[in-house]
């Protein structure tokens, strides 16, 4: 195999064009293969073989610097610098990470797996550039210039003007087909052949006549330039001072290399419009009309069939029909996402009522203000976004939703501890951020009943805005019965006893009642171990019955998959506190640190939040107490 020869970039330079082309077809055949088994982005990769082949054997790695954006299509990258025997520990722990990542080689710059911020850093570098260093290079999708940062450095590229290359990568989807007026206008270039034909011919005319002279070489530029407004109007990177060339076939490494040798002699930023098609050369992902294999799980390389667990359902198909079901009975509700409605639970009611689903593509800020205009004209938005994306529009939730207190539902997909995505996808500071914002109420459901409840929730509460935060993975399947609200800041008693409070959210919660199974019966040194667990399913506003739960034990501990610092356990200290309990208080969650990437089982158990973890903290708060008073017994309310 040609692959197994190629340990860095300058191997590339030996291969002839025959040979590339054997090269890019193992490429495909590796990826299809190393993904089925681990799961992982398999169509941005199948899109971006040539491309990434022609990078590498034009540019100079790591002394010319790639960026790519948002870097879920750097498995070719990997494969060409010296990573492919790793690739059986990709996305698994300790193992090779699913994006780029700069503890691997240093050929990985970036590896902020979130998108639109490749041309931020890249301004940056280049205006830190130092005679000799080399030069630098934006890969960025169509997708990711639908993000506000995008617009916004591009806007500043171009009055900088640095000697920037930007190659846009071109397939006409982020997760789903790409959004927006950027994403019509690039369209209307990749499919109008009069524009081909017209600048073609151009070309053509200027290069056939020897020793062009002055005048009528800046006659045949205007005219050219004419061509281009006439028949691709609004030329939008040339208007903010940015070149522009293209479009051109991303799956042709010479037509690539030539056009990445002419404009790297070009003085300023210029983008290079490559046109790819995600997920080529594999006919399951070309015939996915959802993602094209965007992301998958493990999967059957041979029927493309991708392996479902046997146990329980997902909790984002659970809240897709629970949204579908509440849409269909009130008119007034609407769905707004960022570029991933299905991943998110919206493709149901996108199916059913695509009126009333916006799509504001990779524009997270856009999305939530969005939403509060919506609720601002009388409908009842409902924001689908990953935990960790909705950090992109911090500010718009604090000053455009919750300033306002508009009955806008924020739904966090992925919190917690995610897996395989690693630190940029964790969803491990939404109760930190969330809880801070007044007039937000947050909650996290423990199973899919839950959750529809709480659902509705959310859509009962007509005077501010509500958060709920659910984990990725399977849940058990809810009853088919109509879901009722249930109390704001109230919690559920899973079990009665004695001694120590265990006051556990979400996912922790299963965790939590495990662990007292495992504890039954047993005892400590002075005295019987049998927690009192309850599920806090409110994390903003605390249950008022807190102090006096708390009160009635001798030690209080705190789960929670979110980081320790500002979370639910900082809570529940402020409200103790507050209220003169003075309640030893162990609190399990999240360390201060980004966390690796890996199962979320293996993640669970590493940082104490398992049952077996669970149950150890229960048993050391009990040994610590033995016969001691109640430190603070308040009258029982009524």
């Amino acid at each position: 195999m040609i692959l197994e020869q190629i340990q860095s970039p300058a191997d590339l330079r030996r291969l002839n064009p025959a040979q590339l082309e054997v090269l890019a077809r193992e490429i495909r055949n590796f990826l299809v293969d190393a993904v089925s088994r681990t799961g992982g982005h398999l169509g941005p990769n199948l899109g971006v073989v040539e491309l990434t082949i022609a990078l590498h054997r034009v540019l100079d790695s790591p002394h010319d610097r790639i960026i790519f954006d948002c870097g879920h299509q750097a498995y070719v990258h990997k494969l060409l610098t010296g990573r492919r025997e790793a690739f059986a520990t990709l996305r698994q722990a300790g193992g090779l990470s699913g994006y780029p990542c700069r503890a691997e080689s240093p050929h990985d710059l970036v590896e902020n797996s979130h998108a639109s911020t490749s041309l931020s850093y890249a301004l940056g570098l280049t205006e830190t550039r130092k005679p000799g260093d080399g030069g630098v290079v934006v890969v960025i999708g169509d997708g990711a210039l639908t993000g506000g940062m995008a617009y916004e450095a591009l806007n500043a590229i171009g009055s900088r003007k640095p000697d920037l290359l930007i190659v846009l990568n071109d397939n006409g989807r982020s997760y789903a087909p790409t959004v927006g007026g950027l994403a019509r206008h690039l369209a209307s270039l990749r499919l109008d052949p009069r524009y081909h034909a017209a600048k073609q011919d151009v070309s053509d005319a200027l290069s056939s006549v020897p020793g062009v002279g002055r005048p009528l070489a800046s006659a045949a530029k205007r005219a050219k330039a004419s061509l281009k407004e006439l028949l691709a109007p609004q030329v939008w990177f040339e208007h903010l001072g940015i070149s522009y060339t293209g479009p051109i076939d991303g799956h042709d490494i010479q037509a690539l290399e030539t056009a990445l040798i002419r404009v790297r002699q070009i003085r300023g930023p210029v983008v290079l419009h490559v046109v790819t098609e995600k997920g080529r050369g594999y006919p399951p992902a070309e015939n996915d009309e959802t993602d094209r294999y965007h992301g998958v799980g493990t999967f059957d390389p041979r029927t493309g069939r991708v392996n479902r667990p046997s146990d329980g359902v997902s909790f984002t198909n659970v809240f897709g029909e629970a949204l579908l079901r509440e849409a269909k009975e009130h008119p007034d509700l609407v769905a707004v996402t960022a570029a991933m409605g299905a991943p998110v639970g919206l493709a149901q009611m996108t199916a059913v009522f695509p009126e009333r689903v916006f799509d504001a593509g990779i524009a997270e800020q856009h999305a939530v203000t969005l939403a509060a205009g919506l609720a601002m004209g009388g409908k009842r938005p409902v924001v689908a976004v990953y935990s960790s994306f909705l950090q992109r529009a911090f500010d718009q939730v604090l000053m455009d939703v919750c300033l306002h207190n508009l009955p806008v539902i924020l739904v966090l997909d992925r919190s917690g501890i995610t897996g395989e995505d690693g630190p940029s996808h964790h969803g491990a500071f939404d109760l930190s951020y969330l809880r801070m914002m007044p007039n937000l109420v947050v909650a996290s459901p423990r199973d899919a009943s839950e959750l529809r409840r709480l659902l509705a929730t959310a859509i009962a509460r007509t005077d501010g805005p509500m958060a709920i935060r659910f984990p990725k993975g399977t849940t058990n399947a809810p009853p088919d019965t109509p879901s009722a609200p249930v109390p704001i800041g109230s919690w559920e008693v899973l079990r009665e006893g004695s001694g120590v409070l265990v006051l556990a959210v979400g996912r922790c919660v299963g965790e939590a009642m495990a662990a007292s199974q495992r504890l039954a019966g047993r005892k400590g040194e002075r005295m019987a171990i049998d927690p009192m667990i309850v599920d806090a399913r409110f994390v903003k506003p605390l249950d008022p019955r807190l102090a006096q739960m708390a009160a009635e034990h001798r030690a209080v501990v705190t789960v929670e998959d979110n980081v320790l610092t500002g979370g639910f356990g900082s809570a529940v200290l402020e409200a103790l506190s507050a209220a003169g309990v003075q309640v030893p208080v162990s609190r399990l969650g999240l360390p201060d640190r980004f966390l690796p990437h890996g199962a979320p089982t293996m993640l669970l158990n590493k940082y104490g939040l398992s049952a077996s973890g669970i149950a150890k903290a229960i048993e050391t708060a009990a040994e610590k107490l033995g016969d001691t008073e109640l430190p603070y017994s308040p009258k029982r309310s009524s």
